[in-house]
């Protein structure tokens, strides 16, 4: 999930959400991580917003310990 995030945001320094799940389909993903990217709301994203928003998804849905966290 890393890369596809540093990929996203090579091209663009805001990104929507239909962006970041269209890259994270691209980049086929697995279930479980394309899952927390659906989580996210609606609304553009700089990159540290996005890293936030994936972040709190994945501790509030105590997934912490398989897929770390994201800068």
């Amino acid at each position: 999930m890393q890369r596809m995030i540093e990929a996203v945001f090579r091209e663009h320094k805001f990104v929507s959400r239909l962006d970041i799940i269209l890259r994270a389909e691209a980049v086929d993903l697995p279930d479980d991580a394309l899952e927390i990217v659906t989580l996210l709301p609606p609304g553009r994203y700089t990159r540290q917003k996005l890293c936030d928003q994936l972040n709190s998804a994945i501790v509030g849905h105590g997934w912490s310990r398989r897929f770390g966290t994201f800068d």
